[in-house]
């Protein structure tokens, strides 16, 4: 059983940085976040291989967050620097297990786990 419980929202101006945690239980071979903003679909933001560490960020976030894991206390993490009003969304965290991964990096989509969000807000 896969459970995930982010934390770490809030409101921030223009330009600020964030940091999103997300503790997670069960099998979490790739791990991720998503974003959805008022009226848009959820899309991924970043993920990470929770085996070997390797990532992959959306190009709407690249440059500006840093996804990272602490496997010893099975967390994961989401670094937001530079933030822009359009970041403006409900972040969650997500999880895939092993048996939906192959090869050693994982995609932005077809997670099937789901934290129940927090909150970010960035003011102009």
């Amino acid at each position: 059983q896969v459970q995930l419980q982010e934390s770490g929202g809030g409101s921030v101006q223009s330009g600020g940085s964030l940091k999103l945690s997300c503790a997670a239980s069960g099998d979490t071979r790739c791990m991720a976040w998503f974003r959805q903003a008022p009226g848009r679909e959820r899309e991924g933001a970043a993920a990470i291989y929770t085996g070997g560490g390797r990532v992959r960020y959306a190009d709407s976030v690249k440059d500006r967050f840093i996804i990272s894991q602490d496997n010893a206390k099975k967390e994961l993490y989401l670094l937001m620097n530079s933030l822009k009003p359009e970041d403006t969304a409900m972040y969650y965290c997500a999880a895939k297990p092993t048996y939906f991964v192959s090869g050693g990096i994982c995609s932005l989509t077809g997670y099937p786990y789901f934290g129940q969000g927090t909150q970010v807000t960035v003011s102009s």
